[in-house]
């Protein structure tokens, strides 16, 4: 029973409903990733290597039969994976980043574009009432 205790503080939280919410963004995120890759970045690629289809690369390593499957080598595959994981990788840092640029402005006290959150404004309040305390008493 205390397994289902935790499930709830961890639904009730927000927690499920974020990462879920991440998940279905995520997924949409590589089906728009996959086209970019499938469509515009390797058919001029293709283009530069004489008409090569890079997913249709592969190394076959038996014929197929009618009575037994193609056994082969998809590097061609391997390529296009590898290229979706270099977008999507340098995409998230690049969100990221963003992200971070955004918080440390929203930190700054003194940045006059972004508002400072309410936490940090009152912190900012007490350590300068701190300070003033501190000079009035050495």
């Amino acid at each position: 029973m205390k397994i289902l205790r935790e499930f709830k503080e961890f639904a009730i939280k927000g927690n499920m409903i974020e990462m879920a919410v991440g998940i279905v963004i995520g997924a949409s995120f590589n089906a728009v990733v996959d086209i970019l890759v499938k469509n515009i970045l390797l058919p001029p690629l293709s283009l530069l290597s004489d008409g090569v289809n890079f997913q249709q690369k592969k190394i076959i390593l038996r014929e197929g039969t009618s009575d037994l499957y193609e056994v082969s080598i998809d590097y061609g595959l391997f390529i296009n994976t590898l290229v979706d994981f270099f977008i999507v990788g340098f995409t998230i840092f690049i969100i990221i980043k963003f992200f971070n640029t955004l918080k440390r402005k929203s930190e700054d006290v003194g940045e006059a574009s972004v508002e400072t959150p309410k936490n940090i404004v009152l912190l900012t309040q007490i350590r300068d009432s701190l300070e003033k305390i501190a000079q009035k008493n050495p």
